[in-house]
């Protein structure tokens, strides 16, 4: 029992039978006991502050009107704030200020005395103040623990083998006003956390729910697995796909109208599993897509190298990388750039992830023959100036792609291959001819993504030589080198890093790079080549990011190869 709520009972403030209901309230739905006996009408707010205000002998503080500041709220971990219903207001030298609606609560006073390391002084204030506070300064965190309470966490035996799975039951669940509820708090927290995809995994005897964020993929719940059908009928409901078929893959898109007319797309992949349907959900948010080919990462040379290729007549630019890498966004980045009422601009795609004004843009629908291939023998009837295919996947795409450059096109496209030298040893690897190679490609780019160092929390840190050495930084630059690493605050959520950067590796087709493919060089030749004439690579581009206190050196290592 709450000693708050013990000690008002004493002093005759509420009745017993009043704090056992707000005690059960309390246990179904988490949060503060005084602000469960303020909602059930059994004490004003004002009364209580005052109250205990007397009875404790403690300031009274409204922590929604002031200004905290961002380093001092995350000295307390959301799920903490969540859970005992605090918030930390202030930090003088060596004690911390907490506001709390229930200032009895010595085991949330302990616990964050415990994980600040900091002397913790209480101030009281109103349940529905902390509550607001709360809302404006860790909106972002959806409590998915009293989410779950409400939707009842009750046992499930699990059936061996093949679940009997009524449809009409099916159906129902999906419109229940709790499953509803938790999948739209899933897609606008996944938005808010600026996540790139969503995935809900369905296994033997949990479901588990993860975002990606910068690149990264974080657990952030696990719904009951008697909610797994329900839950994935939910999104392929919201994403007109056929609930009925659970056998097959299906591939769908849900549109949100958000507040300020913002709209987000979301691209929904259904892949069935030992255990349930599997559903990983793209976020592609148009107002984050960024177009100026400035604010992505380039150096200046590199930037002047790839202006220089998308701006000749005819040619191939070739962008290559795994998948998430921001492919798509450098040549959306092109493409804008080039989109004049002069051009002519086609684009074949797999699948089109934004609309641009001024561009031709085809869907690929293999099932009915319009593959890469099919879409640019169709443009080149088209009086095309410009084309951008998705993806070179085959031989007949990349021969179609390399005539169309060869014949006063300017051709975009992307290869997953590991390095830019690399590609050229793919292409021939395809079929296509060394002379034709080393005469269509204007320019090849790799690129990967880093993570920022968050700005708001972002301090100095110590790198010992022989690390910085291994990663390949020059002797020269290692004097004067400051690192710099995110001790994680309220504005990254804790993590250290917000939003990323791209490595480029930019090799243009000099001379030099022509003779070795005309010579059958192997790729390491080729590197060399570039090298020699000016190329900086992934590695290289990930080092000058560490120099300017951009990165980390965990995340260029993470991402890059040693040269």
């Amino acid at each position: 029992m709450s000693r708050l709520g013990e000690l008002l009972v004493r002093r005759g403030q509420i009745a017993p039978a009043a704090l056992t209901r707000a005690v059960e309230e309390q246990r179904a739905h988490g949060g503060a006991l005084a602000s469960h006996l303020v909602k059930l009408g059994f004490i004003n707010e004002d009364a209580l502050l005052s109250y205990l205000q007397k009875e404790y002998r403690l300031p009274v503080v409204d922590p929604s009107n002031l200004d905290i500041p961002p380093e001092v709220l995350a000295l307390v971990p959301p799920a903490m704030v969540q859970k005992h219903h605090l918030i930390p207001v202030n930090l003088v030298r060596s004690t911390l200020t907490l506001a709390m609606a229930d200032p009895s609560n010595l085991i949330a006073i302990n616990e964050v005395k415990f994980l600040t390391g900091y002397d913790v002084k209480i101030a009281v204030a109103g349940a529905s103040a902390v509550q607001r506070a709360i809302d404006r300064y860790y909106e972002a965190n959806v409590n998915y623990d009293q989410m779950l309470n409400e939707l009842g966490g009750e046992d499930v035996q699990l059936i061996q083998g093949e679940e009997e799975v009524n449809l009409q039951d099916l159906e129902r669940s999906t419109e229940e006003a709790p499953v509803v509820r938790l999948v739209n708090a899933l897609l606008t927290d996944a938005i808010s956390k600026r996540a790139s995809d969503v995935h809900v995994e369905p296994y033997e005897k949990m479901v588990r729910i993860r975002f990606r964020i910068d690149g990264v993929l974080y657990e952030v719940m696990q719904p009951p697995v008697k909610l797994k059908n329900a839950l994935t009928s939910r999104i392929k409901v919201m994403a007109s796909l056929d609930i009925a078929e659970r056998r097959m893959p299906q591939d769908g898109r849900i549109k949100l109208k958000l507040g300020n007319n913002r709209e987000m797309d979301f691209r929904v992949s259904v892949l069935p599993t030992i255990f349930g349907e599997k559903v990983v959900l793209r976020l592609l948010d148009k107002s984050n897509l960024q177009l100026d080919m400035t604010k992505l990462g380039f150096d200046e040379r590199a930037l002047k190298d790839f202006k220089e290729s998308i701006y000749k007549p005819f040619g191939m630019v070739l962008v290559t990388g795994p998948t998430g890498s921001g492919k798509t966004t450098t040549l959306y980045s092109a493409i804008a750039e080039l989109n004049k009422i002069s051009t002519n601009i086609s684009t074949a795609e797999d699948p089109v992830e934004f609309n641009l004004v001024g561009i031709n843009q085809v869907q690929m629908h293999e099932d009915i023959g319009l593959t890469f291939a099919a879409a640019l023998r169709a443009f080149l009837r088209q009086d095309p100036d410009i084309i951008m295919v998705g993806e070179i996947r085959d031989f007949e795409t990349a021969e179609i792609g390399v005539k169309a450059a060869l014949t006063g096109h300017l051709v975009l496209s992307t290869l997953h291959t590991n390095d830019a030298p690399s590609t050229i040893n793919r292409l021939l690897n395809m079929g296509i001819e060394p002379f034709l190679v080393a005469s269509s490609i204007n320019l090849i780019m790799a690129q990967r993504l880093v993570r920022v160092v968050c700005p708001h929390c972002k301090e100095e840190t110590h790198v010992a030589p022989e690390a910085l050495r291994e990663i390949g930084v020059p002797l020269d630059l290692m004097d004067g080198m400051h690192c710099f690493h995110g001790v994680g605050c309220s504005q990254c959520g804790g993590m250290g890093y917000k939003g990323r950067v791209a490595l480029y590796e930019v090799m243009p087709m000099s001379d030099g790079i022509r003779e070795a493919v005309l010579a059958g060089a192997s790729s390491v030749d080729i590197k060399r080549a570039a090298i020699d004439s000016g190329m900086n690579t992934l590695r290289m581009s990930g080092v000058a990011k560490i120099a300017e206190g951009m990165t980390t050196v965990e995340e260029v290592l993470r991402v890059t190869m040693p040269d």
